[in-house]
């Protein structure tokens, strides 16, 4: 009966995996313990090592993998040190190839080989003789500090290369056109004398206060806004500018030999290039807040530049009086119209009276009506007297006939007079009453005290017309008189070339970062 040989103990270094090629012994201090220091010992000794839960899994898989059944991870560890396995052996893919012709130990576990009979991929074939490093490409130190030298030297030279490229490239694209720009604005271009000028637009002010919100804003530059963007956008139209080309010649002057050819105009130009250098010279800018409207005219001497300041300003002047004119005229001729049709009712109206008073022959039908009534009562009271008197004789025993009869003639001659003056109140030989007179001729009379009122709130009317036309006046008030200067204003070299100098440096900056960033996307 044969005795099954004991399969071979090996221990692995923690980090060193299993198919390493030579199996290094444990360290001294954690060197694994005897069969009989195994079997002594317990799972409470076990559990005072101190595992931690990766070394305690690691054993529950290798007792797994050799058939062994353990209860408990620290059971597993207790058992496979029982058996002489390392709970903590790291396995490989390459544990599972088995060498050719090999034989497992009778009491080894499945995969486990000898160190001698593993496969180790990949290996190293060892060469006969010494397998030391050739020292045929190691450099003497003085060959070594050539090579460094010529390394450093033509780092420089890359670096001088690429310097120059770039002083190349700043001198083509930066430096040349600055130069080319300084150049032009110190000898070449042509002065320039600007005539600055600042007016305000102000409104008339009223005698009494508006009311609403235009109250609000009168006296501020709120309340001529409006007027001012005009009058500015009129300055800076293509009208303004061929008015002042006809009266003063503006392309005559901008087309002179004196001036240089890059602000110099084409003779034959069109209007379209003259206003393209009108816009150039002549700036115009309002201030909302403080309602100031600045011009700046540039020309090339002072008195032509001083001349066009004044003519705009003229221009500006007329372009106020226009905005106003036509409010102004339209209320002012409603009044006016108002107030000559009130004037030719009340005319009407009196030609009416005089009318009615040529025909009845009467210029107070009222007064004579008066008169009238005045005289039937007065004849009214003296017949009462006289029936009292006549009263008195017939109450008398033998009154006197005689003055019986004078007293009854009187009365009735009284009552006849009192009848023909009533007669006369309502009717007359031509067949029209009295009262028919007097009405059509109180008629007339209160029409043409009607018409007087309408006559008077007609010119009432226009006297408010008036006032609200005087308030809509804009008027120009210079607060800047144009000078003409004694010292060109322009070009201004110093601060063009530092201009110039920064946008080309920036564009050259841009297009730079641009292709940088191009390159490095497509060789990346």
């Amino acid at each position: 009966m044969t005795t099954k040989p004991k399969a071979k103990k090996f221990r692995i270094r923690r980090g060193e995996t299993a198919g390493s090629g030579v199996a290094t012994p444990p360290p001294a201090d954690k060197a694994a313990p005897t069969p009989a220091a195994q079997k002594a010992q317990s799972i409470d000794e076990i559990r005072q090592e101190g595992l931690t839960g990766r070394q305690l899994r690691m054993a529950r898989r290798v007792a797994q993998k050799n058939g062994i059944a353990a209860t408990s991870d620290f059971d597993a560890v207790r058992q496979l040190r029982m058996s002489g396995i390392d709970p903590f052996q790291q396995s490989t893919i390459l544990e599972l190839v088995a060498p050719k012709g090999g034989t497992d130990a009778p009491g080894a576990a499945k995969g486990d080989a000898t160190p001698k009979d593993r496969v180790q991929l990949p290996q190293t074939v060892p060469q006969k003789g010494d397998n030391l490093p050739s020292t045929e490409r190691v450099a003497a130190p003085d060959n070594r500090a050539a090579e460094i030298l010529a390394i450093q030297r033509d780092i420089a030279k890359r670096r001088r290369r690429k310097l120059a490229l770039l002083g190349m490239r700043l001198s083509i694209f930066v430096f040349l056109p600055t130069f080319l720009v300084g150049w032009y604005y110190m000898v070449i271009a042509t002065p320039m004398y600007a005539t600055n000028s600042e007016f305000v637009i102000q409104q008339a002010e009223s005698g009494q206060a508006a009311g609403g919100l235009g109250g609000l804003f009168q006296g501020t530059s709120m309340a001529t806004q409006q007027d001012s963007i005009a009058v500015q956008s009129y300055l800076e139209s293509r009208a303004a500018m061929v008015r002042l080309d006809e009266e003063h010649g503006f392309k005559a002057h901008f087309s002179d030999d004196a001036i240089d050819p890059i602000q110099r105009l084409d003779p034959a130009s069109t209007n379209e290039a003259a206003f393209k250098v009108y816009s150039d010279h002549v700036n115009i800018s309002y201030d909302p807040t403080e309602g100031i409207v600045r011009m700046e005219v540039i020309a090339a001497d002072p008195a032509t530049s001083q001349t066009f300041s004044n003519a705009l300003i003229g221009y500006a002047e007329e372009q106020v009086d226009q905005l106003t004119q036509r409010p102004r005229d339209a209320a002012m001729a409603g009044a006016r119209e108002n107030y000559q049709n009130a004037e030719d009712r009340r005319t009407a109206a009196l030609e009416e009276l005089l009318r009615i008073q040529q025909e009845f022959a009467v210029i107070d039908v009222t007064g004579e009506t008066g008169a009238l009534t005045a005289q039937i009562s007065a004849l009214e009271q003296q017949r009462q007297q006289l029936q009292l008197s006549l009263s008195e004789r017939l109450n008398v025993a033998s009154p006197n006939q005689a003055q019986v009869d004078a007293l009854r003639g009187q009365i009735d001659n009284i009552g006849t007079l009192i009848d023909e003056l009533r007669n006369q109140m309502t009717a007359t030989d031509d067949g029209t009453s009295l009262a028919v007179r007097n009405t059509e001729l109180r008629l007339a009379e209160e029409n043409y005290q009607f018409q007087t009122l309408q006559v008077q709130a007609a010119l009432t009317q226009m006297e408010a017309a008036q006032i609200e036309a005087n308030r809509q006046v804009r008027y120009l008030s210079l607060g800047v008189e144009p000078v003409a200067p004694d010292e060109p204003t322009y070009p201004r070299a110093f601060e063009n070339t530092i201009l110039a100098f920064l946008v080309f440096a920036g564009a050259y900056l841009m297009l730079s970062i641009t292709s940088s960033i191009l390159r490095e996307q497509v060789t990346s």
